[in-house]
């Protein structure tokens, strides 16, 4: 089996998109604020959705199980209150789960946080729990920086954080370290945002002992790991630089990595300095990069193609990057039988 760790909802329907538009405009006038129930989409319209995308992209290109979630640019901590995103990311989830019961088989859930900025995350505990135990969801999405580029709430190993920290380990989840849209003109959301936030969590994590605080916390820093590979002997001079421990020991029992690199030279070298044991099979398929490739004549993000195209990782290796490392991350995956 071939399991994509990292999918987004990006093809929702139009009505989706107009519900959002309705509620943003009601933060100005209440009046015009739209009820939850004014949002009409048919199991129909799920099905055209996919059908004609990550469905057929899954069948296409040699894949099995997409772990999905709601589109990470669209989850806009940063607009309203709290309240707006608890309505908003309570739909969201259930869009998603309208869809892995519709097609069990290739899609399992992961859900979005209601974050807000200078709303602390026990907030967020309520929404976890539901989407696990009444959904089935396998894990969620956190977002370090719910200002939209800001970074106005404390760091990830802040205290801040250790009640959803401690859900999360009783629910046995990890989460994927996401940001949203950039309102900070300085940065592009998915070409500057997304990556300084990958690296910044990282960061945090080296710095810090939360791992010896949550020994069995476990998260996926996404898009390659940002500038992670790329520095890695940086980030190991630093380490021992401060008198921490080596990295391995450090970080690699509960931080992993997933394959959204959308170059074969990128893979590779991905695949040259994370531990195979740490890197989880990854697409973000029709995500941030859609186009395809004039250098190959391929989409950028059929990921898996990179991959097989890589002997010298062995075979071995590549079973636990396509799925072992993904069953063992996620691994609620297990317990429902995927």
């Amino acid at each position: 089996m071939i399991i994509d760790c990292h999918g987004h909802y990006t093809t929702a329907p139009k009505a989706l998109e107009e519900f959002r538009k309705r509620q943003i405009e009601g933060l100005k006038d209440p009046s015009s604020s739209p009820a939850k129930d004014s949002l009409p989409i048919s199991d129909d319209q799920l099905r055209e959705s996919l059908e004609g995308a990550q469905l057929k992209l899954q069948r296409n290109r040699g894949t099995d199980l997409t772990v999905f979630s709601p589109r990470a640019g669209g989850m806009g901590h940063h607009i309203g209150t709290a309240a707006t995103s608890e309505l908003w990311s309570g739909i969201c989830n259930e869009l998603i789960h309208r869809i892995c019961t519709l097609y069990p088989e290739n899609f399992v859930g992961v859900c979005q946080l209601p974050q807000s900025p200078g709303v602390r995350p026990d907030n967020c505990i309520a929404e976890l729990e539901r989407c696990v135990k009444e959904y089935g969801f396998i894990g969620c999405n956190l977002n370090p920086d719910p200002s939209g580029g800001y970074w106005t709430d404390p760091p990830l190993t802040d205290k801040w954080w250790y009640p959803l920290y401690e859900k999360m380990v009783e629910l046995d989840v990890p989460a994927m370290v996401h940001v949203s849209a950039s309102c900070n003109p300085n940065f592009h959301f998915t070409g500057a945002h997304y990556i300084n936030a990958d690296t910044t969590a990282f960061m945090q994590f080296l710095t810090s002992d939360l791992f010896r605080d949550f020994p069995t916390l476990k998260f996926v820093i996404p898009h390659g790991g940002g500038a992670v590979p790329y520095h890695w002997g940086r980030y190991r001079g630093i380490a021992q630089d401060m008198g921490r421990p080596p990295l391995k020991e450090l970080l690699l029992n509960n931080v992993f990595f997933d394959t959204c690199v959308y170059h074969k030279p990128g893979i590779e070298l991905l695949l040259k300095v994370i531990p195979a044991d740490n890197i989880l099979f990854a697409s973000e398929m029709v995500g941030a990069v859609r186009g395809i490739d004039p250098e190959t004549g391929h989409y950028y993000d059929d990921t898996k193609r990179y991959i097989d195209a890589i002997d010298w990782v062995s075979a071995a290796d590549k079973e636990k990057i396509f799925q072992g490392n993904t069953r063992k991350v996620y691994s609620r995956l297990v317990a429902r039988g995927a």
